[in-house]
């Protein structure tokens, strides 16, 4: 998985790399705005013209006047617009300031009332603006005259490049600190911050370029950051290929309980979804009456009615997943305690969630391994809050989830975040999925394949990763064909190529 730090571990990064390896903050800064300068270049081969860098005064803004030197050595027609008086500007950036002036490089001072105007004129004729106005420096609404600066970025009619990240993102969470740019590409120092790896801040981002600049990877890997992204190579490493002596019962038996009369649609998702997705045998079961509980010719199917039936049906069942459609009534409540206490694995989803409301410990307690997939709204209730408050930090509101349910907690939305509540605070981040998945009955297919992973003896942790990436991809690649017209019906087999 890639590593992903926050502002802290970056400024950390930087530390080490200075103090003990040895390497000045000056040349660390040539060399990211040398990168940036690569990144603009390649820009320029499809839309040549002129370039307009927006500095700021701290590192982002030091990194920015190097790219406007470096272009200008090439040849390009550059300027660098200094949004901050030049007595701001501080550290290693000064040094590269005076390089850059000595150099003949062009400077416009766009510090005054007239600055966003200014700006707002040359990014209208430029073929690229480069942003290296705040980086990772935001802690704090962006207002005023400042605001008034990443405005005339935005209405850029070229490819918008940020430095490290767009400016107004807060690199720890993704939030809008009030403003921010919206990038097409961010060209990021030694490792992705989280800001841009999460949501919202991955909307923002653009395409996100990684550029060394000489941080030794041991000093990364010593950091041992709390946050990766999740890549194809890890994928393709939990997959496991089927040996030609494979059969339906060393594939797994996967138990879903889900859909009840009115709402069986959502256990046969899931149900078709385990099966797609590996399992060697599904049965779903669920209420009887109120229409026939039916499923596709492969799918066995069990009535469930009584509060201790599903005990009986657990057994030779290696997974279990429950809870789309399932009824909110004291049977739903007493099968989730049966789940809770069989100490088969199990995958708890929708309307099983809200059996948990109150009762966190009860999921702590398990016999056996739980992976629970809320939504924000889920995961708001679960843990007493609003789902705004889920979203103003979903870093945060999944490790809190794992850490109180000692579960694996998938956060679903957009940069579907998983934790393991008993492996400590990591956060593993899905970079697949996008708005394909915003349709009904998505989720219950999510939830079918992370119970086949289950059967197939996948620890938990990466059955709820690996489902996540599959189920994103499979997502990204219907809506190349289908565009907005995906369904959730759609996902099984879409999961079925994807899936070894």
């Amino acid at each position: 998985m890639q590593p992903v730090v926050t502002a802290a571990e970056a400024r950390a990064l930087d530390r080490v790399t200075m103090a003990d390896v040895g390497l000045p903050g000056v040349v660390m800064m040539e060399v990211a705005g040398r990168g940036v300068a690569a990144e603009v270049q390649r820009a320029l081969a499809a839309r040549p013209g002129p370039v307009v860098v927006v500095c700021g005064g701290g590192g982002n803004g030091g990194d920015g006047l190097v790219v406007a030197r470096v272009l200008r050595a090439a040849g390009v027609d550059a300027t660098a617009f200094l949004a901050v008086p030049a007595s701001a500007v501080t550290g290693d950036a000064v040094v590269h300031l005076g390089v850059y002036l000595r150099s003949g490089g062009a400077l416009v001072d766009a510090s005054g009332d007239d600055g966003p105007a200014l700006i707002a004129a040359a990014a209208a004729r430029a073929a690229v603006v480069v942003d290296a106005l705040f980086g990772i420096g935001v802690t704090r609404a962006v207002e005023g005259r400042l605001a008034a600066v990443i405005a005339a970025i935005d209405g850029a009619p070229g490819p918008r490049i940020a430095i490290d990240l767009p400016s107004g993102l807060d690199a720890d969470t993704g939030q809008v600190r009030g403003v921010a740019v919206r990038a097409d590409v961010t060209v990021t120092m030694a490792a992705p911050k989280l800001g841009i790896a999460v949501a919202p801040g991955a909307a923002y981002a653009g395409r996100v370029v990684v550029v060394d600049i000489g941080v030794p990877p041991a000093v990364l890997t010593a950091m041992a950051p709390r946050a990766a992204l999740v890549e194809a190579a890890d994928v393709a490493a939990w997959q496991r290929p089927r040996d030609a002596l494979t059969h339906k019962h060393r594939r797994g038996h996967l138990l879903v309980v889900a859909g009840a009369p009115g709402t069986r649609g959502a256990g046969r998702l899931a149900a078709i979804a385990g099966l797609r997705a590996g399992a060697g045998l599904v049965t779903l079961a669920g209420p009887s009456g109120g229409g026939e509980l039916a499923a596709p010719d492969p799918i066995m199917t069990a009535a469930l009615d009584d509060a201790d039936g599903l005990a009986a049906l657990l057994a030779g069942k290696q997974a279990l997943a429950i809870g789309p459609g399932m009824p909110g009534d004291a049977r739903g409540r007493a099968w989730i305690d049966h789940a809770l206490a069989a100490g088969v694995p199990c995958v708890i989803d929708a309307a099983g969630l809200g059996h948990l409301i109150g009762r966190l410990d009860a999921v702590a307690a398990a016999a056996g391994r739980v992976v629970l997939t809320p939504h924000s709204g889920e995961a708001a209730r679960l843990l007493g809050t609003t789902a705004a408050a889920i979203d103003a930090d979903r870093p945060a509101a999944v490790r809190a989830l794992a850490a109180a349910t000692r579960a694996v907690v998938l956060l679903k939305g957009p940069r579907t975040l998983v934790c393991d509540g008993r492996a400590g605070d990591a956060i593993a981040i899905n970079p697949t999925g996008g708005p394909a998945l915003a349709t009904a009955g998505s989720g219950d297919v999510l939830t079918g394949v992370i119970g086949a992973l289950l059967a197939a003896a996948q620890p938990p942790a990466i059955a709820a990763s690996l489902g996540a990436y599959l189920h994103g991809a499979a997502g990204d690649a219907l809506a190349e064909t289908l565009g907005q017209g995906v369904i959730a019906s759609d996902l099984p087999e879409a999961i079925a190529r994807l899936s070894r």
